[in-house]
């Protein structure tokens, strides 16, 4: 199925063929049971959009567990995104990514498309169908049937934003004579399938707006080889080869040394380098076919307004965003 997103304001500034731009992931900070450490996070959110950054991603975590060690994004997405609208102009607002089968379609749409509209069309939707299994109990939801809610939620959420007073009888919606409002700005949110999410790679590339996966690893050019080899095989089932972006994303320590070379901590979750490392990996993921990376800052050891700045001054003038937000 595809999408026309000519007009999109977010997808135009973030996504294009053959290009690559730069995001960031929230949080900045990881969380240690102090929520006051985001007070200040507002005047971060007004660096990033001023040094013009394509977009911003948080992730859909609505329950705590101790055991994964990492809270991730503590606010609600939609809400957090909301707040972030009113305190910048260009940077589109990203999901990476709502848990579909936590959804009902209904409030989904009316969320997402209220959101979209207030933010003036700076929505993207990264959309998944969730890998935390001790989640899926406290919804009253089975692990292993995510992927078919996955696929019921998409597609009602779909039809309640492009038709209007849709006649939907599913397994979860069921209306006849009723509407839902607002529609999005542009009709479509573009929803960016995250992972497998429980999907074939035929219907992921036939569904899908895009697709978001985790790099592997990023220590070399050799070893993103295996990326571009995914994003090859995907594209080449897209229908009519409609361009439809791919995103992937890596947490970063940004070493105050230009030269250090990329080198993997904590098991290979996180990538310290210096900025030269930094643009040597870019240019491998636009190479292969990544066309946005979200880089997560909240493993770094050096200030976050400095790391901004770094990212903002000696990065993104060779991956720049792809135009301004509309009024």
């Amino acid at each position: 199925m595809s999408r026309n997103f000519e007009n999109h304001n977010a997808f135009n500034r973030v996504f294009a063929p053959n290009k690559l731009t730069v995001g960031l992931f929230l949080p900045l900070e990881v969380y240690h049971g102090n929520l006051t450490i985001f007070a200040q996070h507002t005047a971060y959110m007004k660096q990033i959009d001023r040094l013009n950054f394509a977009s911003i991603w948080v992730r859909d975590i609505p329950m705590f567990d101790p055991s994964f060690g990492d809270a991730g994004q503590v606010y609600d997405a939609f809400t957090y995104l909301s707040f972030l609208a009113g305190q910048t102009n260009q940077v589109a607002l990203a999901t990476g990514s709502i848990v579909l089968p936590f959804w009902h379609p209904i409030s989904l749409a009316k969320t997402a498309a209220s959101l979209d509209q207030l933010s003036n069309n700076r929505l993207l939707l990264g959309v998944g169908s969730g890998d935390r299994s001790i989640e899926f109990p406290a919804f009253g939801i089975e692990f292993e049937q995510r992927g078919e809610r996955f696929r019921q939620v998409l597609e009602d959420f779909r039809r309640l934003h492009t038709e209007d007073f849709p006649k939907i009888k599913s397994a979860l919606t069921h209306i006849d004579t009723l509407d839902l409002l607002p529609k999005p700005a542009q009709k479509y949110i573009p929803s960016l399938i995250t992972g497998a999410s429980q999907q074939s790679l035929s219907w992921i590339a036939e569904h899908g707006d895009g697709w978001i996966t985790y790099p592997g690893a990023t220590t070399s050019k050799m070893h993103v080889k295996p990326l571009g080899d995914k994003i090859k095989a995907w594209r080449e089932l897209i229908p009519h080869q409609t361009f439809k972006p791919h995103m992937t994303n890596e947490w970063i320590d940004l070493a105050e040394d230009p030269n250090f070379p990329r080198t993997p901590l904590r098991g290979g979750f996180v990538l310290k380098t210096g900025r030269r490392g930094l643009l040597d990996l870019l240019y491998e993921w636009q190479e292969v076919g990544v066309n946005h990376a979200a880089l997560g800052i909240h493993f770094s050891s050096r200030p976050i307004a400095d790391v901004i700045n770094e990212l903002g001054e000696e990065i993104l003038p060779y991956f720049p965003s792809l135009g301004e937000i509309k009024r």
